[in-house]
């Protein structure tokens, strides 16, 4: 994938956007001092290159109950195409995960998990080893978020 070549009005309507994506064009324009329809084309230019994905809100979820954070460690014996497939699929169905990388080093996969409680953790688990071969499975489970869900360093 080509790189988008931005320049400093793009990174500061990238850093405005991660701020508050909720604000109108407007105060958009007039917090990076730009024009309205510079800053219309602009935004039009970044979600056709691919770099704006939508618009979504922090939620906290200590709020909603979701106090558990896993991180979970997996290695496989398995790195076919086809296993790979498999392996992206099932993960994605299972709606805790909330980030899944292929990583390099010890492990193969990291997942980010979020759920209530351990109980609600083992579910997860149980569901994650239900389908797939894997193995390892190793559970580090966060004690306290010093930061999360930072913006992007622009």
């Amino acid at each position: 994938m080509k790189k988008q070549i931005i320049d400093q009005i793009d990174r500061s309507l990238l850093r405005e956007l991660q701020r508050d994506a909720s604000q109108s064009q407007r105060d958009l324009a007039e917090r990076v001092g730009i024009s309205q329809n510079a800053c219309w084309r602009r935004l039009r230019a970044l979600d056709s290159a691919g770099i704006l994905q939508g618009s979504s809100a922090r939620i906290d979820r200590k709020a909603l109950g979701l106090g558990l954070v896993v991180f979970v460690m997996l290695r496989t014996r398995h790195h076919s195409a086809d296993w790979l497939d498999d392996f992206r699929r099932h993960v994605q169905t299972i709606p805790e995960v909330v980030d899944f990388f292929r990583i390099g080093g010890d492990y193969d996969y990291l997942l980010k998990v979020v759920t209530e409680s351990m109980d609600s953790y083992d579910a997860v688990y149980q569901r994650l080893i239900s389908k797939v071969e894997l193995d390892s499975v190793t559970s580090y489970f966060a004690m306290e978020a010093i930061t999360e869900q930072r913006p992007l360093p622009l």
